[in-house]
């Protein structure tokens, strides 16, 4: 079964990337993670994501668009990056999500993939 594992991380965390001192701890638990996942064998897809800032959130509300530049104000923890792994159950998803460095400091949700729709006359 496919679940997505998506990584939540406070505006510190992100901050720690580019930090001359402490990106290299930082990069090196998510490489030491990514390198599990990958000799596990169960990733589908996966990425990382640039910081909150860069993003752009777009709503339609009365039938116009509205578009706010960085994440909404009022959230503490931002999306920093999802993987889409293959397991056996769900307790199999939640002992990786468990071992990611952004449970540690932030959270991982772990949440099961909508399978395909069936094709009409399929």
């Amino acid at each position: 079964m496919q679940y997505m594992l998506i990584f939540r991380e406070t505006d510190t965390e992100f901050g720690m990337r580019d930090d001359p001192e402490k990106a290299p701890a930082y990069w090196g638990s998510w490489m030491a993670y990514v390198g599990a996942l990958n000799q596990a064998g169960i990733v589908v897809s996966g990425a990382g994501l640039q910081p909150p800032h860069t993003g752009t959130m777009v709503r339609i509300r009365d039938g116009r668009r509205q578009v706010q530049d960085g994440p909404h104000p009022d959230t503490k923890e931002q999306l920093g990056g999802y993987f889409v792994i293959d397991v056996p159950d769900l307790d199999a998803a939640l002992d990786w999500a468990a071992r990611s460095p952004a449970s540690a400091y932030g959270s991982t949700e772990v949440r099961p993939v909508l399978p395909p729709p069936p094709q009409p006359g399929g």
